[in-house]
């Protein structure tokens, strides 16, 4: 008979948060594969727990090599119990390789469900939660970033990104840049953590206040787009932006503002305001 792989959701804070069976599996795997086994000795001495199993590395630089060596574990009868640094794996950590092979080979997979950082988040972000998306991690590049945050400036749900902290301040820039400076937001930090913070606001605001700098680890909550507005031609759209800034708006601003406000990319406005100029 072939083996089963278990992922096991870890703590993405406070300890006490670990799931009673993540002891149980912990103890009992033949074979445990974490992403950091430093990170899993700390684990296990908190829980008082003495893995009787192998245990070995496996994390982004090593996952496509040892998936194979862990497949073979697993048609050998094996029972092999992934864990990630925290929160649940393949979901923005190791774990989909791995998964994708087991299921290939007709193995069994299934899960001891823990703490996730995503629902955490949405929960507390005071957002609209029945339709949501994760969007993991955001590319670094500038351009690239906001090419990806385009492809969803009409999405209508709520949207879950992480981010780096020292990465934040751009990236909240370049969602009011995309989505709209007015945009409500929340900026979630060290959650369950002893210095958690959620700080909600609009995407404006809330880049102003990372660009002072923010530690810790980071999930962002998007509030989704509008509804489309009634259908408004580039006359109103040039109109609409001339008012902002006859009330004090830069020019950027104003365009993506009312981008916002008539439910379009904010390339259709900033064309309208340039075409009316040339005439």
């Amino acid at each position: 008979m072939t083996g089963t792989l278990v992922l096991a959701g870890t703590p993405i804070g406070d300890i006490a948060d670990a799931p009673p069976r993540l002891a149980e599996e912990l103890a009992g795997a033949d074979v445990v594969a974490a992403e950091d086994t430093r990170r899993l000795r700390r684990l296990t001495q908190a829980l008082g727990v003495t893995p009787k199993g192998r245990v070995v590395s496996y994390f982004e630089g090593n996952e496509a090599a040892r998936t194979p060596e862990l497949v073979e574990e697993l048609l050998g009868g094996a029972r092999v119990l992934l864990v990630t640094d925290a929160g649940m794996p393949s979901v923005s950590d190791p774990g989909y390789r791995l998964v994708a092979a087991a299921v290939e080979k007709d193995i069994k997979v299934t899960a001891v469900p823990g703490p996730s950082a995503v629902l955490t988040a949405l929960a507390l972000s005071g957002l609209p939660v029945d339709r949501f998306c994760f969007e993991g991690f955001l590319p670094r590049k500038a351009g690239e970033r906001l090419s990806r945050l385009r492809e969803v400036s009409g999405e209508r749900r709520t949207l879950v990104y992480f981010e780096a902290p020292h990465r934040l301040d751009d990236t909240l820039a370049a969602m009011a840049e995309v989505f709209g400076a007015e945009r409500r937001a929340a900026v979630c930090r060290e959650l369950t953590k002893t210095y958690e913070e959620v700080r909600r606001g609009s995407l404006g605001e809330l880049a102003e206040w990372a660009a002072q700098g923010v530690r810790g680890e980071i999930t962002v909550v998007v509030e989704g787009a509008p509804e489309k507005a009634e259908a408004v031609d580039a006359e109103e759209m040039v109109r609409r932006v001339r008012v902002r800034e006859e009330a004090g708006e830069r020019r950027k601003e104003a365009i993506a503002a009312v981008a916002v406000e008539v439910g379009v990319p904010k390339r259709v406005v900033f064309d309208a305001v340039v075409a009316a100029k040339r005439q």
